[in-house]
């Protein structure tokens, strides 16, 4: 035990990679069918630091890890933030701040009955709520002490699996009717209705229902795009593509769905798959953008697990997967043309990266000023995230791109969380076992009730008063809470991914709503 002491207090480099890499094989771990992903990183460096007290590296290094995190949030969740502030999404995120409100207060009365120093009842605030930015928040408020990283640590199992138990049994109490999600698009081949008079394609399409796009006709017996005058009849075939419901309502109005009619034959037309990876077409809208000298019709666009319809203002970015129509013998001029590298799913402008973290930081040091007296600031862990969010929903600024690969954005975003938190654990590692011995169990049924008032909050008064749907309200709990196992959990029990939008509305906000708590906690 002393050689490895040794050896780990020697190189906190090394330390904290051996943190990591445990960390991720103990979050594949499955705890009451709960997997802690790059939370578990938190356990195995306070097990580092509990044996080799000085194996922490400097704390730039896990502020660096918080920044890239954060930033990387902000740009994946800042337009449909911006987007949620209209409709039942502002609704949804007033409700997630009244519970988060209520366990702030929760805290506070725990640690006082407890007897705690208020720094560890702000960290189970934020382990409870599983806020690694909160976390980083109280830090730096209670002057870089290892006492918010105690209550993290100890509250943040429950805040992971605590919500997925309770919305599991809101379920089983309830029984609330639960939504059939559907696919967002799908394509249907539809034919014609016998006795059909002739008609222009544009004329057809003008009888049908708002958001279906004509992809492709077939007439004798041969495919080719969409064009309005185009004219068709009775036994003509069309593929239509737009929701599930719409598309449905379409063919009804049209004819007969014949699965096959077009699709199978790929002699004079076919649907080519490219990955956008040049640098050229990065930022700019289909409008603008240049195209292959072959005749061609984009169908989709797909951008990470999103499929979206094509539209003459949507705005490219690398990594963007385009599904076109096109005339048969023309792949590798199509492809040759927009790159179709697999590299466009990583690439990263460390141009934008470095403006946008810059001004996060300038903006996290500008201090606003309450009522009364005091104030706070958004400090490193907020100021990044705003500026990210902002940025994010513009998309681009004066030719620069702000977004980035929804690939290369996850691997940003969990990088930096493991850095982050193998930092701060192998740093509070002995102090954590040392507070766990004397007030664990305290500390423990602190959390719980800290991590009860979130998720009842949300789920009784969204359920029984706001009568919000079940997996809309799951998805604003999960946001509430923030862990994206929570997310995960959120949708095995519903079966569908419906949860996302809620999440991705509520996550950001009420992630600087816990920053300032935590700073308005410990002020």
């Amino acid at each position: 035990m002393d050689i490895l002491t040794g050896l780990l207090e020697g190189s906190p480099m090394l330390a904290l990679f051996v943190a990591i890499g445990l960390g991720y094989a103990l979050g594949q771990v499955p705890v009451l069918g709960v997997t802690f992903g790059a939370g578990a990183v938190l356990f195995s460096g306070l097990a580092i630091g509990a044996i080799a007290p000085r194996a922490a590296p400097p704390g730039l290094v896990g502020t660096l890890g918080l920044l890239m995190f954060l930033y990387g949030t902000g740009i994946q969740y800042g337009a449909q933030c911006v987007a949620g502030l209209k409709g039942p999404g502002l609704r949804w995120i007033l409700l997630a701040l009244l519970a988060v409100v209520a366990a702030l207060f929760a805290a506070r009365a725990v640690g006082e009955m407890l007897g705690l120093p208020m720094a560890v009842a702000a960290g189970m605030f934020a382990g409870a709520g599983t806020s690694t930015s909160a976390l980083q928040a109280a830090i730096t408020a209670a002057g870089g002490g290892p006492e918010p990283t105690i209550g993290y640590a100890v509250a943040y199992p429950v805040g992971v699996i605590g919500p997925i138990l309770l919305m599991g049994f809101m379920l089983r109490l309830f029984r609330p009717e639960i939504p059939v999600a559907a696919p967002a698009l799908r394509h249907a081949e539809v034919t014609l209705r016998p006795g059909a008079p002739p008609q222009r394609l544009a004329e057809i399409e003008a009888t049908l229902p708002e958001g279906i796009r004509i992809l492709a006709t077939r007439r004798n017996h041969q495919n080719a795009p969409a064009e309005p005058n185009t004219m068709l009849a009775g036994g003509d075939g069309l593929l239509l593509l737009g929701p599930p419901a719409t598309v449905a309502e379409a063919v009804a109005l049209l004819g007969e769905e014949e699965e096959g009619r077009l699709g199978k034959d790929r002699s004079d037309y076919d649907l080519v798959r490219v990955i956008v990876s040049k640098p050229a077409f990065r930022g700019r809208t289909l409008a603008e953008m240049p195209m292959p000298a072959c005749p061609l019709r984009i169908a989709q666009i797909r951008r990470g697990d999103a499929v979206m319809m094509p539209a003459p203002d949507l705005a490219l970015e690398y990594g963007d997967v385009l599904v076109l129509l096109a005339e048969s013998g023309h792949r590798p001029e199509i492809t040759a043309h927009f790159g179709d590298s697999v590299k466009g799913n990583a690439e990263l402008s460390f141009i934008s990266i470095g403006i946008g973290m810059a001004l996060g930081l300038l903006a996290g040091m500008i201090r606003v000023p309450l009522p009364g007296g005091g104030g706070f600031s958004l400090g490193v862990a907020g100021g990044p995230l705003v500026v990210a969010l902002v940025l994010g929903w513009r998309g681009s600024t004066l030719g620069i791109g702000w977004r980035m690969p929804v690939a290369a954005n996850i691997v940003l975003r969990n990088f930096g969380l493991s850095i982050f938190l193998g930092q701060v654990a192998i740093a509070s590692g002995r102090p954590f076992v040392e507070t766990v011995a004397a007030q664990g169990p305290a500390v423990l049924a602190g959390a719980a009730l800290v991590l009860a008032t979130i998720v009842l909050t949300v789920l009784l008064i969204g359920h029984l008063i706001l009568r919000i749907r079940v997996d809309d309200l799951f998805g604003v709990c999960a946001g509430a809470t923030g862990n994206p196992a929570i997310l995960a959990g959120a949708n095995r029990l519903l079966g569908s991914d419906r949860a996302d939008i809620g999440y991705a509305i509520v996550f950001p906000t009420m992630t600087i709503a816990k920053i300032i708590a935590v700073q308005l906690m410990l002020g």
